[in-house]
């Protein structure tokens, strides 16, 4: 390669306009939003969805500036290469689910900062489209939630025997099935463990979420097919 060409690949900075980037930006932002309130209001996975998406916003446009300052130099995109090579990333993707919408808001920030708004745009509304009509097939065919999982709940406080039978009641009331596994108690901690097959599982995120607000330092285990997920 002669020098004027290696001159071209490593210099060749095509200027982007304010107007571009701010529209590149905003629209991946607006995106990231709508995918991170479906995946709130529809998902099925066990994790708890506020907090894993809360992310979703910053991963979309984080995404799109860096598409937007690589794309044009050769020389950056070998940069940015080299830097994420000596990074590790340790996220704890447990459900297939999560990956997916991660997946979708990768592809908005890619598509928003290589200037595809359009196609991204359309993409995304299409996929929008189909996980609403997914969800709403769910609905009218009464599809209930028929897994049996695992409930631990941890209080590190002593608690009264009545409140503990009112929270075993409380998720009586929305469960087909309960069983009790196990139970223990000491002056400064309190372990129930159960089985809970529920009508449906946002029912049991607000109980958990009860909890967590009656006792401050507590927290729930759900356990499914081996997957473990904390709510703190």
């Amino acid at each position: 390669m002669n020098k004027e060409n290696l001159d071209f690949f490593v210099n060749n900075n095509i200027q982007i306009s304010i107007n571009s980037f701010v529209l590149s930006l905003i629209t991946a932002a607006v995106l990231s939003l709508l995918i991170q309130l479906f995946y709130i209001k529809f998902s099925s996975t066990l994790s708890n969805r506020i907090h894993f998406s809360k992310n979703f916003v910053i991963l979309g446009t984080t995404t799109c500036i860096i598409i937007m300052i690589v794309k044009n130099s050769l020389a950056l995109s070998l940069g940015l290469v080299g830097a994420l090579s000596i990074v590790r990333f340790r996220a704890a993707i447990k459900e297939p689910e999560e990956l997916v919408y991660l997946f979708l808001i990768i592809a908005i920030g890619l598509g928003c900062g290589s200037g595809q708004i359009k196609i991204i745009v359309v993409g995304v509304l299409f996929s929008l489209i189909i996980i609403f009509a997914y969800y709403q097939f769910l609905s009218q065919k009464k599809i209930e939630y028929s897994e049996l999982i695992n409930l631990a709940i941890v209080i590190d406080e002593d608690i009264k025997q009545e409140e503990i039978s009112k929270i075993i009641e409380e998720l009586k009331s929305i469960s087909d099935e309960l069983n009790f596994v196990s139970m223990s108690k000491t002056e400064k901690t309190t372990n129930i463990n159960l089985d809970v097959r529920p009508k449906n599982f946002d029912e049991v995120i607000k109980v958990t979420e009860t909890i967590k607000q009656k006792f401050k330092k507590s927290k729930t285990i759900v356990a499914r097919n081996s997957n473990l997920n904390l709510w703190f």
